[in-house]
This record gives C-alpha cells, sequence and structure tokens, in this order.
C-alpha cells in the first residue's frame, strides 16, 4: 500500500492530489488564468492532507511533474517536493509533464498531441498513439501550417493542453480535432506515479531538476528617456 502526494504546477493550473496505490483520495486544483502557486500550493498540500486524513509523515512518496512547462512554475513545484522529501526523508518521483496531460484522454485511435503554450507561436509537443506510447520526442517548436502533417495524413490527431488554442487557425487539417480545457492535471498522475514508485523509479532528491527543454531568458527592461 503506498500513499503519494502529486504535485502539479507546470501550467497555470496548480494542482496537488493524494492517492492511495493510483487511486485519488482527495484532490484540489486551480486555474485562475494566472500563476498563483506560490500562494495556494502549500494551503492547497494542506488542506487534501485533512480530507484524506493522513498526515504527511505517512505518506509513501512525492511526485512532481517535471516539465517542461513554466519555468517559475515548475521552480516552485519542484522546489516544494523536495523540501517535503528532504524533512520526511520520503523519495521523489518525477512525471513527465506531456505524458501525464496525454492520459486527460482516451481515443480508440489516431493520435494525442498534448501542448504546452511556450510563447508567440512556439509550443511544447509531444506525439502519443492511442496506448498513450510515445510516437516522437518532445520538442520545443514553432507551429506552422505544415506542422504535425506526417500524423494527421495517416488519422485523426487530438491536439490539448494551453498551447493548442492558438493552433486552431492554423492547425487546419480535417482530421485535426482540439479538446478544449484540458490542463496537467495531479488527477493524471496518480496512476504513473505509482507505477513508478512500485519500480522504485526515484529521482535523487538534492540533484534533480525540472526539464525546462529550453534556457530560461530574462527579458531586459527597456530604458526610460529622460524627460528633459
Amino acid at each position: 500500500m503506498a500513499y503519494i502526494l502529486n504535485i502539479e504546477t507546470s501550467t497555470k493550473n496548480c494542482s496537488v492530489s493524494i492517492a492511495k496505490n493510483g487511486e485519488i483520495l482527495a484532490i484540489k486544483e486551480l486555474n485562475n488564468g494566472q500563476y498563483s502557486h506560490a500562494e495556494v500550493l502549500h494551503p492547497f498540500i494542506q488542506d487534501i492532507l485533512v480530507e484524506a486524513n493522513i498526515k504527511m509523515n505517512k505518506i509513501d512518496a512525492v511526485a512532481v511533474s517535471k516539465g517542461p512547462g513554466s519555468y517559475t512554475g515548475l521552480r516552485i513545484g519542484v522546489s516544494a517536493a523536495k523540501g517535503f522529501c528532504f524533512a520526511f526523508n520520503k523519495p521523489l518521483i518525477s512525471i513527465d509533464t506531456l505524458t501525464s496531460l496525454s492520459y486527460s484522454i482516451s481515443i480508440k485511435e489516431g493520435f494525442i498531441v498534448p501542448m504546452i503554450d511556450a510563447r508567440r507561436m512556439e509550443v511544447y509537443s509531444c506525439v502519443f498513439n492511442n496506448k498513450h506510447q510515445k510516437e516522437r520526442v518532445i520538442k520545443a517548436e514553432i507551429i506552422d501550417d505544415n506542422s504535425f502533417n506526417a500524423y494527421l495524413s495517416e488519422n485523426k490527431v487530438y491536439f490539448l493542453g494551453d498551447g493548442s488554442q492558438k493552433c486552431k487557425e492554423i492547425i487546419t487539417h480535417k482530421n485535426a480535432v482540439f479538446v478544449d480545457d484540458k490542463y496537467p492535471s495531479a488527477k493524471e498522475m496518480a496512476i504513473l506515479s505509482y507505477e513508478k514508485y512500485k519500480k522504485s523509479d526515484i529521482e535523487d532528491v538534492a540533484y534533480f531538476e525540472p526539464f525546462y527543454l529550453k534556457d530560461f531568458i530574462v527579458i531586459p527592461e527597456k530604458k526610460k528617456k529622460p524627460l528633459f
């Protein structure tokens, strides 16, 4: 029997859950269009511990969404997860964000393309088959009208995630299906983290870092012109 705390902060959806053997006992999430993770993450964790009637020292492992995604969001989630692991001497499990997102839908045939917004017309994306197995590596890519044509010419392709919404007017192939209101969530993480726990597939807490995929770029502020 394993109790696992799952933490997902890679996008604007701040989501946490506690699962027993992969089944959700308590979950809490907020997607208000802003990155409010720093304010709500720890209160959410306290709330679900109370709801599940379990203390933190009884948790068997902590799982965190490793990315790709928001640089700041990932830092907040990973820092919290590592803090719990150090404080309570628990193993750390990392979950690929796009894999987790792909599990938010089920299809009989075709492909699943989860997308996370990477600003402008760029997205982080991956391609999965109907069994949620990777057909293509994760990429940071700029979307144009030829994107994913190799898959669209074969079968239906289901695009989901916050990065997919800006692609609707560009990817207009008849086999393109856009699934709205899907975000990475601690709900889908539950079964994935439990499978990793059973195999002792854990991270080195001291050295683990999020999977950013791209370097973080600080945009300098524009210098104000003198008034006189």
